[in-house]
C-alpha cells in the first residue's frame, strides 16, 4: 500500500508542476487578450479558483465525507493560504502589466518562492538545528538560478527598420507568450 501512496504522490506532483508551469504562459496569453487588463484576469483566475476550491470540495464533502473537522485554527491558517495565493496571482498578473514576459517572470517566482518557502516551514517547525549547510548551498543555488534567468532572459528581436514608433502586433505578442 505504501508503493501505490508513492505513486499517487509523484502523479500529484507531476500534476501540479504541469498545472503551475503553464500557469504563467496561459495567464499572459489571457491578460494580453483582455489587452493588458489588470484586474479582469484576477477575476477569472478568481472564478476558476472558486469552481475548483469551493465547488467541488463542497460536492466531495457532501456526497463522500471526509476525516477530519472544522476549526477555527484550521480555517484561519488555511484562508491565510489562499490569501497568500491570491495575492500571488495579482503580483503575477501586475508583473505583465507592467511588461513582464512569463519566460522570466515565472522562473523567477518559481526559484524564489521554494527559497521563501523552506525557510519559513524551518522557522515554523523550529527546526533550524536541523538545517544543513548542504542544504542552504542548495538554495543558494536556486537563487542564483533565479538571477541568471533574470540576467539572460530571451530578450525579443529589435523592430525592423523603417518600423520605429509602432506597437507590436498581436502575431508578435502572442509568439512572445510562448
Amino acid at each position: 500500500m505504501k508503493s501505490l501512496d508513492f505513486l499517487f504522490q509523484i502523479a500529484a506532483i507531476a500534476l501540479t508542476a504541469l498545472c503551475w508551469g503553464a500557469y504563467g504562459p496561459v495567464l499572459h496569453r489571457g491578460q494580453t487578450a483582455m489587452e493588458g487588463s489588470r484586474l479582469r484576469p484576477l477575476l477569472c483566475v478568481g472564478m476558476a479558483y472558486f469552481v475548483i476550491a469551493v465547488v467541488v470540495p463542497t460536492i466531495w464533502l457532501y456526497t463522500r465525507g471526509e476525516k477530519g473537522d472544522w476549526t477555527l485554527s484550521g480555517a484561519l491558517w488555511s484562508a491565510g493560504g489562499g490569501v497568500a495565493g491570491a495575492v500571488g496571482a495579482l503580483g503575477i498578473i501586475l508583473a505583465f502589466a507592467f511588461g513582464g514576459k512569463p519566460t522570466y517572470v515565472m522562473p523567477l517566482v518559481f526559484g524564489c518562492a521554494p527559497v521563501i518557502n523552506a525557510f519559513l516551514t524551518i522557522y515554523m517547525a523550529g527546526s533550524w538545528k536541523d538545517v544543513s549547510p548542504l542544504f542552504l548551498a542548495g538554495l543558494v543555488i536556486v537563487a542564483m538560478g533565479a538571477v541568471m534567468v533574470l540576467t539572460f532572459a530571451p530578450k525579443g528581436h529589435a523592430a525592423p527598420p523603417g518600423s520605429a514608433g509602432h506597437a507590436p502586433t498581436a502575431s508578435v505578442e502572442s509568439a512572445e507568450a510562448h
